[in-house]
């Protein structure tokens, strides 16, 4: 990967700088089976697993034999609960189950990392100088956003600390999501149409990398 300039904008979306960035800094390579297995983690883990369908034991009716087994032509029959009948009960009921698993922490961690490095090579994330409210503007968020040239798109927006008054000007905002840095992983990086991280985010994003290597 080679170093890639990003440009940094304003609240009024003016391009007011560059960043430079290796993405090596944060990922020498990427692991696309990785990344891969990651985001299937995170997606098994988000299913609830409540489902449940009735067996042969759980469906309403009499045990008793329906017909005698020998002399009327017909197949031998036993249960009407059996679910070859109709109102039977299912051959494999469903019953709830966790479906949650974890892959190593190291493995996710670097994932998160080599999702941020792919989508900084590949031009698809927008910095911004900062990113304040003094109160919640949901206006004003989606004011900028449309400045920026992202609004309307699945958008996820990373800044260096958690933010009350920047969670709630985005919240109502539709497919817009806000996080900081410690809380991001590979599917919430890689899931959105585009990326919006304050200059601070991606300070403290490649202070943290070295030390997770």
């Amino acid at each position: 990967m080679t170093m890639v300039s990003l440009p940094i904008y304003n609240r009024s979306g003016q391009e007011v700088g560059r960043y430079e960035i290796d993405p090596a800094e944060l990922a020498p390579k990427i692991n696309k089976q990785l990344l891969h297995d990651v985001v299937v983690m995170y997606q098994a883990n988000r299913r609830q697993g409540t489902f449940q369908s009735k067996s042969r034991a759980d469906v309403a009716g009499t045990t008793k034999k329906m017909y005698r087994q020998k002399g009327t032509g017909n197949a031998r029959a036993g249960s009407r609960r059996s679910p070859v009948r109709r109102g039977g009960g299912h051959t494999f009921a469903k019953r709830p189950r966790d479906f949650s698993y974890r892959l190593p922490k190291q493995a996710v961690r670097l994932a998160t990392r080599m999702a941020l490095a792919a989508r900084i090579a590949d031009n698809e994330v927008k910095l911004i100088d900062e990113l304040s409210f003094s109160e919640p503007k949901t206006k004003e968020m989606a004011a900028i956003l449309r400045a920026l040239k992202i609004d309307g798109r699945r958008l996820l927006v990373a800044v260096a600390a958690h933010d009350p008054n920047v969670y709630l000007s985005a919240r109502n905002l539709a497919d817009v999501c806000v996080l900081p840095v410690g809380d991001l992983n590979a599917l919430e990086v890689l899931r959105p149409r585009a990326v919006l991280m304050t200059k601070a985010a991606l300070d403290a994003l490649r202070r943290k990398a070295p030390a997770a290597v």
